[in-house]
């Protein structure tokens, strides 16, 4: 009977530090829709031409 009271008191403790948890929140509000950009445009674009420049070898970077 004691860990019972204990229990009941434990609870209303913690019921007045802390409250009730808040409300649910529909999902329409966690979510939000932007229009995609674009492809980046010249930037974004790819260059088989320009593509050399971002290639990395490690053979060639110790010299070997």
């Amino acid at each position: 009977m004691n860990d019972q009271l204990t229990g009941d008191a434990t609870a209303a403790a913690r019921h007045a530090r802390y409250g009730s948890l808040p409300g649910r929140i529909p999902f329409e509000d966690m979510t939000e829709e932007v229009d995609a950009g674009g492809g980046g445009g010249e930037a974004g674009a790819y260059n088989p031409e320009g593509s050399w420049k971002y290639y990395s070898c490690l053979a060639l970077d110790l010299g070997l």
